[in-house]
């Protein structure tokens, strides 16, 4: 009997896809439960209750069926609610709102309705990991511009100047920032805008850590600037601020002619996001603030921890002011990111992320996340400096 070997069949595409580097890491942490980590980047805090009660009664009363494709009206005015009063910008919830399945889906629809093969994007990095897969999946060129500890991991115009090429289409920017928790102020925003303005360049700007800011550090959203909006693409969504993880359900606020253009390929793909996310994230936006504002004080307090931590060990470090992640660098052990990652694992049973699978510029650095208890935490950092003095140069 003859046998059909798949492999002759698969997409170009998706064969030039590299394998997720956060993957065999979550898979290491869900099979030994000795270990402790720092690794997911996923809240620790139970969903809110009012999201839970609505979610709950959805389903009761049957409201289970399709939704708009764009998403349930009342969310998308619940949407643009919450975007004016935090950011000042309005959005008309019938025809600039699209929910989808978490970021991810936001994501790729953004890169796959506005990219063609040959045309360029720039993405500052270290980035998240889907950034690039995305992109190429779309047939485009990722073109990688390197950010560094010494600018506070945001890009500079001299940087993004020798990377654009008569090809490049976009640029995706991720503020506040994972892997490495920094965010971008207003100043470099305006910066960074007028550049992309002056190369006619989309801006795509995924904004998913928005709530998770910390002191004085209040998140400017990319459209606050009204001569960026015709152009600017932002990413939302519920996961990080609201614990709505596993929900999956992200949103999408852009100019109404490229909300209907990606609406194309995201009803072809998944047609509409889960309904009973869609109706405890109604309950999310009007009544869990508190909720949020309790668990980013919670996240503060770790942020503390782990700054103070690794300055007693006298790692150089960004004191991060946004997301739950912190990047200290460890060159000075003389270990590759991937070589620290797997001997602290092999003895001490601590489980960081290497810096160097967010792009190049991570080499050398570390992600460290904070969404675990406190007492994970002390037990993990003492670990990291037992490890980091064993192997300090």
């Amino acid at each position: 009997m003859s046998t059909f070997d798949f492999n002759t069949v698969v997409s170009p595409f998706i064969k030039a896809l590299p394998a997720s580097g956060l993957a065999k890491f979550l898979e290491i942490t869900a099979n030994n439960p000795n270990i402790v980590p720092l690794s997911v980047g996923e809240p620790d805090f139970d969903i809110p209750e009012k999201v839970k009660e609505a979610c709950i009664n959805s389903i009761n009363a049957g409201k289970s069926t399709y939704t708009s494709t764009l998403g349930l009206l009342e969310l998308r005015e619940a949407i643009a609610e919450d975007t004016f009063k935090n950011y000042g910008v309005k959005y008309d919830p019938k025809t600039e709102i699209m929910v989808t399945v978490g970021v991810s889906e936001a994501l790729y629809v953004v890169v796959r309705s506005i990219l063609a093969p040959g045309d360029e994007i720039i993405i500052p990095e270290p980035c998240y990991v889907a950034n690039k897969a995305c992109i190429l999946l779309s047939g485009a060129k990722p073109v990688a511009v390197e950010t560094f500890l010494e600018n506070n991991f945001v890009p500079t115009i001299e940087d993004l100047e020798k990377a654009v090429t008569s090809k490049t289409k976009a640029i995706l920017l991720g503020y506040p920032n994972n892997p490495t928790g920094a965010v971008i102020s207003k100043e470099q925003i305006k910066i960074i805008g007028d550049w992309a303005t002056k190369h006619n360049l989309v801006i795509v700007s995924d904004e998913l850590y928005a709530h998770l800011t910390y002191g004085d550090n209040k998140h400017t959203m990319f459209t606050s600037y009204p001569e960026f909006r015709d152009r600017t693409v932002v990413l939302n969504g519920f996961s990080k601020a609201y614990a709505m993880t596993g929900l999956r359900l992200g949103y999408i606020t852009a100019p109404a002619a490229i909300i209907s253009a990606m609406n194309l390929l995201h009803q072809n793909v998944v047609l509409c996001a889960n309904s009973t996310a869609q109706y405890g994230a109604i309950a999310a936006l009007k009544y869990c603030q508190k909720n949020v504002e309790a668990m980013v004080a919670e996240y503060d307090t770790r942020r503390k921890i782990m700054i103070d931590a690794f300055k007693a060990m006298n790692i150089p470090l960004y004191s991060p002011e946004g997301a739950f992640y912190v990047f200290p660098c460890i060159k000075e052990t003389g270990l590759t990111s991937m070589e620290f990652v797997e001997k602290l694992l092999d003895e001490e049973e601590v489980l960081v992320i290497p810096g160097s699978i967010f792009g190049s510029s991570g080499e050398g650095f570390i992600r460290c996340s904070y969404a675990y208890s406190q007492e994970n935490l002390k037990i993990a950092l003492e670990r990291i400096a037992k490890f980091i003095n064993k192997y300090r140069k």
